[in-house]
């Protein structure tokens, strides 16, 4: 079973920056096997697709919202990958969620993440960016 552990969220004024790290772990659990994304979602509305990267350290995809701003890495040797989160605005404040999936069926890292299409999930990590 694949485990994921989501670090970096805290407080920040509009403008400022915050970096997410996501640590996979589990039996066979290599980063480079899975297509990997982030999400974020606040009370009363659904989960949504931040950024996503294809398995293998394939394509990258954003939401309009943070093209621009938000950038999407990983280090496949030490199973982490992180959400670059710069400029940020006070829409931005969410509960922020990593996950990976492993690609049996379709790529879920196309046209638009979707948060069915992950198998496994981090906790989540709170960001607040007040005004």
């Amino acid at each position: 079973q694949v485990r994921l552990v989501e670090s970096g969220g805290g407080e920040v004024h509009a403008g400022g920056s915050l970096r997410l790290s996501c640590v996979g772990s589990g039996p066979s659990f290599f980063l480079n096997y899975y297509s990997i994304a982030w999400f974020r979602q606040v009370p009363g509305k659904e989960r949504e697709g931040v950024s996503c990267m294809r398995r293998g350290g394939g394509s990258t995809l954003y939401a309009d919202s943070v093209k621009g701003r938000f950038t999407i890495s990983r280090d496949k040797d030490r199973n982490t990958f992180f959400l670059e989160m710069n400029n940020l605005k006070p829409d931005d404040t969410a509960v922020y969620y990593c996950a990976v999936d492993p690609v049996r069926g379709p790529e879920p890292c196309y046209i638009r993440p979707t948060a069915e299409d992950f198998a496994s999930w981090g906790q989540g990590t709170q960001v607040t960016v007040s005004s």
